[in-house]
């Protein structure tokens, strides 16, 4: 269930109730914008209180994200097909080519268009990548197949599975702070 607030200063603000959330959180994403996530029993004027009370706070990240995102023009439709043939022929090869070199087993891969994230990896060993890793550097997309692989074995981000990717991939927290740069559309 969602209801949305148009703000003067920040635009939409989307304030969701869900089933499944056990607390109140307010997003701020270059990618949907603001969002006020609630437990479904919570009144909407809750949310919106929540919001208001964080408007500044909400600007000034809104502002910082801008300045932080190397500037792409969205992708046409004609461009993201272009880019998921490409992605199809590039990516599952390369993912191959990085599990065999450090003795992962994976069982399928996607190649998919997401907003939220650039890969994911199931219980089941099904890893998802993003078409949308064709835009950036080719260290980068390593970095976010390893980051899947290594889910593999360790699947949550503990001591254990980032030890694990800086022994197949050093400096990778700086890789992840490179990587947001990036605008997933």
């Amino acid at each position: 269930m969602e209801r949305v607030y148009n703000d003067p200063d920040v635009g939409e603000v989307i304030l969701r109730k869900g089933r499944g959330r056990k607390r109140i959180t307010l997003r701020v994403s270059p990618h949907s914008g603001v969002t006020v996530s609630m437990p479904w029993f919570v009144p909407y004027k809750t949310g919106l209180d929540l919001f208001l009370k964080k408007k500044d706070w909400a600007l000034e990240t809104i502002e910082h994200q801008k300045n932080k995102l190397i500037d792409q023009p969205a992708p046409t439709p004609s461009e993201i097909e272009t880019m998921r043939k490409e992605a199809k022929r590039v990516l599952p090869v390369r993912l191959a080519e990085l599990a065999r070199i450090y003795s992962f087993e994976y069982n399928q891969v996607r190649i998919k268009n997401n907003v939220s994230n650039w890969g994911s990896c199931s219980r089941k060993g099904n890893i998802n990548l993003n078409l949308n890793l064709m835009r950036v550097p080719e260290d980068l997309r390593d970095y976010v197949m390893l980051h899947e692989l290594c889910h593999l074995r360790h699947p949550n981000h503990g001591p254990d599975f980032h030890a694990l990717l800086e022994s197949l991939c050093p400096g990778h927290r700086a890789k992840e702070k490179e990587l947001r740069k990036y605008r997933l559309f």
